[in-house]
């Protein structure tokens, strides 16, 4: 897994490198300044003169300073070099998103995936921080003092050597505690943010059940579990200090009781006040770089849980890609089912499409009806190819549709979603989604047709208002209308429109059909109603019943042969959609 992001590195390797070489400067720095001391303690114990005393201290400072210098600027390389790792991966985890099929993304769901890019990104930034700073600099410290101590008070450094096994035994238990928890709590995030995504896109159906107290309590009980396992690990993990306090207090008792006696009886032959100072200091320091490492453990730890959902990310094989040898034009805007049938999962025990054979000469101008759950959208979303089919072929232009290149397919068709969506950014960059270049007649032309451009002339900024997340600013029928004048503007060979004309009136609905015909004449439409009256002029009806299809022809011959389009006919004529 290290290796599958060790590419995101890339051009920040140099503070990447620089960072470890002032942490090592800064080391060795440290390691020497309790010696030195020890040296002044004892030139000072033997009377030395002041000359000399402000020659050593003048060195600690200058040590200090370098110190202090080799620190600071390990800082900042780690910082750029961990903050610009953190950016690679994350666009490297967006790009392979971006690269998924919509079945990859049912696999993972948009929660999932958001919490990797944020949570698991940030915890993933703080190990490689922690890997090239405080990963080196403990270890080092650790060795480093050791040998200082060694040098410095001979065999009475042994006792840093019979602490150190049981302070790293115990670290080790209290993080090997701490870790299922930490784990339980990525899974648990992915589920808090699924209810936080779910409410907010769902707030005016919330408010109008007046569910909000319920939704209150739903994300308090997920919180509660979260903060529950935190706790949970947090108490084991605070077990740290106390184990370290207690190594600490042992270590200076033993050096103070033990280095005492020996000054005593040797009277400073064997060892003096300033090396007793001296073991003091590399006694903290040793314990404290194991109270780092121990830290290191928990996070790496931590972070490993994320490392390994980010992967799983990077890894995903895209369930749709274009073919070695792809095909990069699209004839004309025919369509072709053969004998397809279709799965969501392969798990499923029904075929959500089935049995479909369907013929549609390019510029003609179909309709789909049917009644909730009867396949409509399914249908279509097999044109361009957003999943593939399980059995049979879709051919477009008289190609399989797994032969093209998906840009070129997708370039050619115009999908105009049932759940339209407009994104942050004026009305003018939401329409030009569908041709970067158009220009602004261009677009005010695909708004009249679209029965658009008078009510966007009426906002003061025009085609400059901007539109907030979600289009929220917009009612349902503006957004519709937005939406298909953004299709427009793409000049697609085929255009499907999924029930995109419900939020608007049906004089409106037959406006936008007529500038249809005026605009993208080559074009084939195929529009997914739920109203006869959005259908019933097209050259071909299809009408969808539990997957397949019940019946097709013109508005006459189903009137006669469909008693499915009959009944809807006669139910809005009579008193539905025509009289409202």
């Amino acid at each position: 897994m290290l290796k599958r992001l060790a590419g995101c590195i890339q051009e920040y390797r140099t503070p990447t490198i620089l960072t470890l070489l002032f942490i090592v400067a800064e080391a060795i720095i440290e390691a020497f300044i309790p010696f030195i001391t020890a040296n002044l303690v004892n030139t000072i114990k033997a009377g030395a003169e002041i000359q000399m005393v402000v020659k050593i201290g003048l060195l600690l400072i200058v040590m200090a300073i370098l110190s202090l210098s080799c620190g600071g600027i390990a800082g900042f390389t780690c910082a750029k070099a961990s903050a610009g790792f953190a950016k690679n991966l994350r666009r490297a985890v967006f790009h392979k998103v971006q690269s998924y099929s919509f079945e990859n993304i049912d696999k993972f769901s948009s929660a999932s995936l958001v919490t990797r890019m944020t949570t698991d990104v940030s915890n993933v930034q703080m190990a490689y921080m922690m890997i090239i700073r405080t990963a080196v600099r403990a270890p080092l410290m650790l060795i480093f003092s050791i040998i200082m101590a060694y040098i410095m008070g001979g065999a009475l450094a042994t006792s840093f050597v019979v602490i150190i096994p049981f302070l790293a035994a115990g670290l080790f238990m209290v993080s090997r505690k701490a870790m299922p928890a930490f784990r339980r709590v990525f899974k648990k995030y992915d589920r808090l943010n699924e209810s936080i995504e779910e409410n907010v896109r769902g707030m005016r159906v919330v408010k109008g059940f007046s569910r909000e107290e319920y939704e209150k309590e739903k994300f308090g009980t997920a919180s509660e579990n979260i903060r529950w396992d935190f706790t949970k690990a947090e108490r084991i993990v605070a077990l740290n200090s106390p184990l370290m306090q207690i190594c600490v207090n042992f270590n200076m008792i033993f050096v103070l009781l033990v280095g005492s006696r020996l000054i005593i009886t040797s009277g400073g032959a064997l060892i003096d006040v300033g090396e007793i100072s001296a073991m003091l200091t590399y006694g903290m320091q040793i314990l404290i770089q194991l109270m780092m490492l121990s830290m290191i453990y928990v996070m790496l730890t931590m972070s490993s849980e994320s490392i390994r959902r980010i992967v799983e990310v990077l890894d995903e094989t895209p369930a749709l890609s274009s073919p070695a040898d792809p095909i990069t034009e699209v004839k004309d805007g025919s369509i072709d089912f053969e004998g397809v049938s279709f799965k969501y999962s392969a798990k499923a025990e029904k075929n959500a499409l089935a049995g479909i054979d369907l013929h549609i000469r390019s510029v003609m101008t179909v309709g789909i009806l049917g009644g909730t759950g009867s396949s409509k959208s399914t249908l279509v979303q097999r044109i361009p190819r957003l999943y593939d089919v399980t059995e049979g072929s879709v051919k477009v232009g008289g190609v399989d549709v797994r032969k093209y290149d998906l840009d070129t397919l997708r370039g050619a068709v115009a999908m105009v979603l049932q759940k339209n969506l407009l994104f942050s950014g004026t009305i003018k960059e939401n329409l030009r989604w569908g041709n970067p270049n158009a220009t602004d007649e261009e677009i005010a032309e695909a708004c009249r047709l679209a029965q658009a451009d008078g009510f966007v002339r009426s906002f003061p900024d025009g085609y400059d208002t901007m539109i907030e997340q979600g289009g929220t600013n917009v009612s349902g029928g503006q957004k519709q209308r937005l939406c298909i004048a953004r299709a427009l503007l793409k000049k697609p060979k085929i255009l499907i429109l999924d029930d995109s004309t419900s939020a608007v009136d049906t004089k409106t609905d037959a406006q936008i059909r007529a500038g249809f015909a005026e605009y993208i004449p080559e074009t084939t439409k195929i529009i997914i109603a739920q109203r006869v009256a959005s259908v019933e002029h097209a050259d071909l009806i299809i009408v969808m019943d539990n997957g397949t299809i019940s019946a097709m022809g013109d508005h006459a011959h189903l009137m006669a042969e469909s008693e499915i389009y009959r009944e809807v006919y006669t139910q809005q004529k009579n008193g539905g959609a025509e009289n409202e």
